[in-house]
């Protein structure tokens, strides 16, 4: 069996393999403890599917992510070179808000009194000045015995040139039980503040993902039977996580270096979007990925970009990460009248619990209750009628949300208010990633999925002129599929700090160092040097520019780099010397691909998919509108707007003046009319 489960705000979305066909299953999540939606999830799919003894499970999560932001992760004490010990308060002096006088940033993950200095010291050629004495790190290791810290953070001065001290103080502190985070070993670059930032995000999130991931290796053997343990002893049935950098990798690794699994479930997305749509022959796509607390949105040309810059929750997080910008808006968020009376819309979440209006809890209007008042919703409810929806609750609450709103005479105007500002949010998340950036909208298409992507796909479309829209099949479990069809990915990186001409013979010494220590660690993911495909890059920069890009090690890399920098930033200086930061490699494993055949196309007459007619508003007009079963959709089927297409993981909703086809791979595509057969 496998298995994929992605753990969301509101709902856990389960993707899975049985004899050869892919299934979904979709149940509330469990915020306060997002393993038991898991178990509940295995339970339920071990109960559908009996007779399999094996299991493969790759996981989503959000754990690492949501422990940032509401600050409940590990005790956490840094170990730092003497007289540095404040870093991480110190930090770079950036005012994300200059004319603010009464900003505050975000304290520090570390205290303080949890700060420790130790005598030692590394130069910046990498020659040792000082070091450690026996006596010194004794007393350390009393000092922090007494801070009753239950995860260390370990970043010395330029470690990442000579790691012999970081080495010896994580040796002792391991021999005494100490769950020990260390710099070189998660971060070896240069930039202090970053290393020491991402080091000790790491040591925060220790603790609450490695009873997370105990958690879920206990569900997972459960329902596996007694002979789990000696299957995965043999390289079988083990329990992987998603990266943030589109990769996966063993539960093991991620429970001692969570720093990597941050953006899990949005990375996923991406990857399950760009699959889908390499299928359909779209190379250039945006994709956007609406759940119940949030969307998610990233632009891809071909191969998926990363960054090294990410700011989580206030702290910098210097390891790959896919390029993705969230917002506060999905079906969940809430809206509200502010002080002046004007209508906001999240990023505060109705989440799983108590939920929106219509789920039967909630008393606060959200997206979701808005999109049911507009007819685009129906009563029968969600996830094939398994979750009802209660309309006359949801009618009374909104009614009461208006009383005393100036300008709102209705709750059909108040609906589709909400849906008019959410989508301003949404709408300027897409112009960051690409308008922003020096893309053209109009060269994409816009990928849509998660279970309220296909609610607003055609109307963020038509604002930014794009001119195609994508809904795949299992839209609201895409990212479990694009989890499920993950490699195992492991990125590693070296600062080098060297002039691009002088680059040929030290490069060659610099990637073997490197690439030694990854395949290392692709043995232990179970796979042999011969299986492991190598990606070279490098971070280039200007002589005396403080950030990079990074471009592949191959062929002439200083043109490439001058093209990269004119595309990014409109010039590019090609007299200027070029410096080489950092070497990164990315290794590769191959798991097993999972797709579905192409079906031959068969008549345009989609009546036979109409499941009724309702009233539907649109722009403050009731249209007539079909509504569709996805299920019944076959290749070569014809929509004309206003439609509805509801199936088990989402619905799809077509305006007035747009038109839909389905593909050979059974994926819908939406232009505006008049647009052509594309």
């Amino acid at each position: 069996m496998r298995m994929a489960i992605d753990t969301g705000g509101t709902f856990t979305d389960c993707l899975f393999l049985r004899r050869g066909c892919i299934e979904i299953l979709k149940i509330p999540s469990t915020p306060d403890n997002p393993a038991r939606a898991l178990a509940n999830a295995l339970k339920q799919i071990r109960a559908r599917t009996p007779g399999w003894r094996e299991l493969d499970l790759v996981c989503g999560t959000t754990v690492g992510t949501n422990a940032l932001l509401e600050r409940r992760g590990g005790r956490v004490a840094l170990v730092t070179t003497a007289g540095f010990e404040d870093v991480l308060e110190i930090g770079r002096q950036a005012r994300p808000r200059l004319y603010d006088l009464f900003v505050e940033r975000p304290e520090p993950l570390v205290p303080r009194n949890r700060r420790f200095g130790l005598r030692e010291r590394v130069g910046a050629e990498g020659a040792i000045l000082a070091r450690p004495s026996r006596g010194d790190v004794s007393q350390l290791i009393s000092r922090l015995r007494a801070s009753r810290a239950d995860s260390i953070a370990i970043c010395f001065l330029f470690s990442f040139l000579r790691p012999e001290h970081e080495r010896l103080v994580a040796l002792e502190l391991r021999r005494r039980g100490y769950r020990v985070s260390v710099s070189h070993e998660i971060l070896p670059e240069f930039r202090e503040f970053e290393r020491a930032s991402t080091t000790a995000v790491n040591a925060y999130l220790a603790p609450i993902m490695s009873g997370y991931l105990e958690e879920i290796g206990h569900h997972a053997s459960a329902v596996r039977g007694r002979a789990a343990r000696r299957r995965e002893q043999n390289g079988r049935g083990r329990v992987r996580v998603m990266q943030s950098n589109g990769g996966i990798l063993s539960a093991g690794m991620a429970a001692s270096e969570p720093v990597r699994t941050i953006l899990s479930g949005p990375a996923g997305g991406a990857l399950g979007a760009k699959q889908v749509a390499g299928q359909a022959g779209y190379r250039r796509i945006i994709s956007f990925d609406m759940g119940g607390t949030s969307t998610d949105v990233a632009l891809i040309e071909g191969d998926l970009r990363t960054t090294n810059e990410s700011i989580v929750a206030g702290c910098p997080v210097a390891v790959p990460m896919l390029e993705i910008h969230t917002v506060g808006a999905g079906g969940g968020s809430i809206a509200r009248f502010d002080r002046a009376g004007a209508l906001r819309v999240g990023p505060e979440s109705a989440g799983a619990d108590p939920g929106p209006i219509c789920y039967g809890r909630g008393e606060q209007p959200t997206v979701t209750d808005a999109h049911l008042i507009l007819g685009r919703l129906g009563s029968e409810g969600l996830l094939g009628g398994d979750f009802r929806i209660d309309r006359e609750r949801t009618r009374g609450h909104m009614q009461r949300a208006i009383r005393g709103a100036s300008g709102i005479r209705s709750i059909e105007q108040f609906a589709q208010g909400i849906l008019d500002v959410v989508e301003i949010t949404m709408e300027k998340a897409l112009r960051v990633i690409s308008i922003e950036r020096g893309r053209d909208p109009r060269d994409y298409t816009l990928v849509a999925f998660g279970g309220a992507g296909g609610l607003h796909a055609c109307s963020l479309a038509a604002s930014l002129s794009i001119p195609r829209v994508l809904v795949p099949k299992f839209p609201g479990a895409l990212s479990a599929l694009g989890i499920l069809r993950a490699d195992v990915v492991k990125e590693l990186s070296h600062s080098v700090l060297r002039a691009a001409r002088s680059a040929p013979g030290f490069l060659r010494a610099a990637f073997a160092r490197v690439e030694e220590d990854g395949i290392r660690q692709m043995r232990g993911e179970g796979f042999s040097a011969r299986q492991v495909q190598i990606k070279r890059f490098l971070d280039m920069r200007y002589r005396g520019q403080a950030y990079e890009l990074t471009v592949p090690a191959s062929g002439n890399f200083v043109r490439a780099f001058h093209r990269e920098h004119g595309l990014r930033y409109g010039y590019a200086d090609t007299a200027r010397s070029v410096d080489i930061v950092n070497v990164r490699v990315r290794l590769i494993g191959r798991t097993p691909p999972i797709g579905w055949a192409r079906e031959p196309r068969g008549s345009s007459d989609s009546r036979a998919a109409v499941m009724v007619r309702r009233p539907v508003r649109f722009a403050g007009r009731v249209h007539p509108t079909w509504v569709y079963a996805r299920e019944r959709l076959r290749p070569g089927h014809r929509l004309a707007g206003p439609a509805i297409v509801s199936e088990y993981s989402a619905t799809t909703v077509l305006p007035p003046l747009w038109q839909g086809r389905v593909d050979a791979l059974g994926n819908l595509v939406l232009l505006p009319r008049g647009a052509g057969s594309d």
